[in-house]
């Protein structure tokens, strides 16, 4: 009998399979016994050798049975050494030459994967288009399907990379589909919602439906979305018991289960009862205790019940505040007014909506579950600049502003804000907020002021510039007065008169308590600051500013987050009954805690909102709720939009001012 050998045709490391082994039978002389030995070589990875016997081969027996099996191992050989160029060619001569070889179908799968491997993957679907065009093997389709899969896997179309995938596996046989279920499986994890409900669709229960219904009850879980992933994971597994994610969806849905346990009436109030800020905390608690009252009077509404805690300005007691109601199950919380940013840490690591009482910066930007319903010093810059700028037409502006903390915070807002509309800041200047005396940043606004050189100072005389036709004249202090003349007659007289202030804005910010704008008002009037508009802070909304400015403060203009002499029917009817039952006036703090928990009353009292995810959610679609500090709304980064309230000082009061 004659010898007979077995030939493995290797394909490249990309594919999920070697090709079909094809088994060649041929007498054994002196071009097997080199073949032989190059297939050795290729066996024991010495590819260098190998592609030498190879080579070889193909120049002493181009003709031979063997020479198409010579060319897909040396393309093999040198895809495994990365040279995809080179592969190509190959595979390319096999083609061309070998025109009736049994590797042709092969070599153009080779080809479309040396595409891939560098990257060219359209070349690749353009190619595989026409290959399927052609193709008769059942596996060849198979592997050009796989291709096509991992194709638009690295081009990112995750529904295309399904497809293709679904369509190999319903061809393939048992060994390949384990390979081709795991590959699918990652693109089904790849995919949007969105696309899972479009495949749905269009598979009408076909494959593979399971894997897609799953992954879709995942997906809403992950989105917080836990109602319809109830649905979803439900009817999978009543729809595909035997499916291999059964188990995983079974622990899922007990997981939300457990998620959906809270009382949903029942809201967490964290506030400082006690301690240095206890006077702002029981101000915030009679607003809330307010809102409770009246939402529960209504027979249609449900019993809200409200836990307290007191977190006396701490941080560590306020963290345990949190923990302990979310023991006890709160639907979500309300404050604290000091100590947010550990109640915020805490309260989004349990996922529970908080929506905290305070100013601090980017306090939102701790997590989805955080919120913040108070006005900051950025809402008060935006609502004076717009309606400096678009209402009163007004386009240049001057700064004075004391040198702390507060100042400087609303200077840089301030400036900023009239740069985004295009108005000028024609003049900063700050002062030292200990003194009484502000004529020099004043003198320093509108060109009065100017430093005495030290050779002055010790000459004590006048000096003249000619050349400008100035004359300075010093008086003795540190003050040096600056003169304008036609010609040298006119020194005399000009000598004698006072310089006239140059006020070029159109208003001046003065971000400071009553106490000390209630001394600089006055001044900028000595100063012949005239004829400008005022504008300050929440902080002049104070009856003292009015006592200390009389006349020199009218038509001053602020914002402020309320205003209990407003004529809104809201505002009107809460203070009315706020002074019934406290027998005092409502401030901002008593408003804003009113609103926020009516807010949150009207939200856990709708039957859609069964998980704190949703309620979560929800708020951050609110929009314009009629509150007694204005319109409000949620951003999505949980931040509070209002409409704050212009008030303008006319005569012994403060009025609200309309904006169009």
């Amino acid at each position: 009998m004659k010898p007979i050998y077995k030939i493995i045709i290797i394909t490249a490391a990309v594919f999920l399979w070697a090709c079909v082994p094809k088994t060649i039978y041929e007498k054994i002389d002196s071009a097997d016994e080199l073949f032989s030995r190059a297939e050795k070589m290729f066996q024991e990875r010495s590819y260098e050798k190998a592609l030498t016997f190879f080579n070889e081969y193909l120049d002493r027996f181009p003709n031979r049975p063997l020479a198409g099996a010579a060319l897909m191992k040396t393309g093999a050989i040198h895809m495994t050494l990365g040279d995809n160029d080179r592969a190509r060619n190959v595979f390319k001569r096999l083609i061309t030459e070998y025109p009736d070889s049994y590797f042709i179908p092969d070599a153009g799968i080779e080809i479309m994967v040396t595409y891939y491997n560098q990257g060219e993957y359209i070349k690749v679907i353009e190619q595989a288009a026409d290959f399927l065009e052609h193709a008769v093997s059942v596996s060849h389709i198979i592997r050009t399907y796989v291709l096509m899969g991992d194709t638009y896997m690295a081009i990112g179309s995750h529904t295309d990379a399904v497809n293709y995938y679904s369509m190999a596996y319903r061809k393939a046989g048992a060994p390949e589909k384990n390979i081709i279920i795991t590959k699918l499986k990652q693109a089904v994890r790849r995919l949007s919602s969105q696309d899972i409900v479009i495949l749905l669709s269009r598979l009408e229960g076909k494959f593979p439906t399971g894997s897609l219904m799953f992954q879709l009850g995942v997906n809403n879980a992950g989105e917080e979305r836990y109602d319809k992933a109830l649905k979803v994971l439900s009817e999978f597994i009543e729809k595909f018991p035997a499916h291999q994610d059964v188990k995983q969806a079974i622990s899922l849905v007990e997981e939300i289960n457990k998620k959906s346990v809270y009382s949903r009436y029942t809201i967490g109030c964290l506030l400082p009862l006690s301690g240095p800020y206890r006077f702002y905390g029981n101000r915030a608690l009679n607003g809330v205790e307010l809102a409770l009252n009246r939402f529960s009077s209504k027979s249609s509404h449900p019993i809200i019940k409200i836990i307290i805690k007191d977190t006396e300005s701490d941080p560590v007691k306020t963290v345990l505040a949190v923990k302990e109601l979310f023991e006890e199950n709160v639907a979500a919380i309300i404050g604290p007014v000091l100590t947010a940013e550990p109640a915020a840490l805490e309260a989004q690591d349990k996922g529970i909506p908080i929506i905290t009482l305070t100013q601090k910066d980017n306090i939102t930007s701790i997590g989805g579950y955080v919120f913040r319903n108070f006005f900051t010093p950025v809402m008060q810059v935006k609502t004076l600049v717009s309606y400096a700028v678009e209402e009163l037409m007004l386009n240049s502006f001057a700064i004075l502003y004391p040198d702390e903390n507060y100042g400087k915070t609303f200077m840089n807002l301030f400036w900023d804000e009239v740069i985004a509309y295009g108005g000028k800041v024609v003049g900063v200047e700050s002062y030292n907020s200990t003194h009484t005396d502000f004529s020099d940043p004043i003198k320093k606004l509108v060109g009065l002021y100017y430093e005495v050189p030290e050779d002055l100072k010790d000459a004590g005389v006048e000096a003249g510039d000619m050349e400008n036709n100035n004359l300075m004249v010093w008086d003795g202090t540190d003050t040096l007065y600056l003169y304008a003349y036609e010609d040298d007659e006119d020194i005399a007289q000009e000598k004698d008169e006072k310089p006239e202030a140059i006020v070029d804005f159109d208003a001046i910010f003065i971000p400071d308590a009553p106490k000390k704008a209630g001394l600089i008002i006055p001044q900028l009037a000595f100063n012949d600051v005239k004829d400008t508009y005022l504008l300050g802070t929440n902080l002049w909304h104070s009856n003292s500013l009015i006592e200390m400015t009389r006349k020199y403060a009218q038509g001053a203009i602020m914002s402020d987050g309320f205003f209990p002499e407003s004529s809104s029917e809201h505002v009107i009817d809460f203070v009315g009954t706020f002074y019934k039952t406290f027998n005092k006036k409502p401030e901002f703090i008593e408003a804003v805690a009113y609103d926020t928990a009516m807010i949150l009353f009207q939200m856990v009292s709708r039957p859609d909102i069964r998980f704190r995810s949703v309620l979560k959610s929800e708020l951050k679609k609110l929009t314009d709720f009629q509150g007694v500090t204005g319109l409000t709304s949620f951003g999505n980064d949980g931040d509070v939009k209002k409409k704050l309230y212009l008030l303008q000082i006319k005569g012994k009061s403060f009025v609200e001012l309309e904006r169009h």
